[in-house]
């Protein structure tokens, strides 16, 4: 698929190894803090981890590109107490002006040094209620579409905070949005799960989650996901 004419500016890089306790929760949510640079390897940022690698990180979420603007539209919600900017996400890279409808699943795309594939939309879960201090963040965020998307690594290299996005090949016409709308759809769909699973360059735990739902002809419970364990 021939790409489209797409180049924006980065606006922030950040990495970071630190950890947030939410009480009994452990985050890296608030690890991340600006960089000049991203040493980026196939599997790996240099100086940047995550705390819960089970559900975190991983050949297809190397990197966290969020749209700067978003923060704004949460703060317009009162969704975030407190003023909290880039890179409360826990984001890698930042941009304004490129947002979750001109990003497609599978999109080649070069920063710096650095060739990307756009793999699956940011699929949220309740440790940003704990970071916003609102118990329905998380929720806002999967009905919104406001999440942000993750790259895997085609080639290793580094990319400085004064790179553009460039990208190189358009792979499949399922934006970033409306992959997070169909994933999140409140009723059964298996034409348009089928659709999704098929898209090249699609996360391989999103694969593996559509496949499971066409087999048990049902949607799982994203209870826990959203909200973690509720006390009596």
């Amino acid at each position: 698929m021939t790409a489209q004419i797409l180049i924006k500016q980065i606006s922030g890089l950040y990495r970071g190894n630190d950890r947030t306790e939410f009480g009994a929760v452990q985050s890296g949510i608030n690890q991340k803090h600006d960089c000049k640079q991203l040493i980026v390897a196939e599997g790996t940022v240099e100086g940047d981890s995550q705390a819960d690698p089970k559900h975190h990180g991983g050949l297809d979420r190397v990197l966290h590109h969020f749209p700067r603007e978003h923060y704004g539209q949460y703060r317009r919600w009162d969704m975030i107490t407190g003023f909290k900017d880039a890179p409360a996400m826990g984001e890698n890279i930042s941009t304004v002006g490129l947002d979750e409808t001109q990003v497609n699943i599978g999109d080649i795309v070069q920063i710096g040094e650095v060739i990307l594939q756009v793999t699956q939309p940011r699929s949220p879960c309740f440790k940003l209620n704990l970071q916003f201090g609102h118990n329905e963040f998380a929720l806002a965020m999967q009905q919104s579409g406001r999440c942000g998307w993750f790259y895997r690594v085609l080639k290793s290299g580094t990319i400085d905070d004064a790179d553009t996005i460039t990208l190189i090949e358009r792979c499949s016409d399922i934006s970033v949005a409306e992959a997070m709308h169909i994933y999140f759809l409140p009723e059964f769909d298996a034409v348009q799960y089928q659709r999704l699973a098929n898209c090249p360059g699609l996360a391989a735990s999103w694969v593996g989650s559509l496949q499971r739902r066409m087999a048990n002809n049902a949607i799982e419970d994203w209870q826990m996901r959203l909200y973690g364990v509720q006390q009596a």
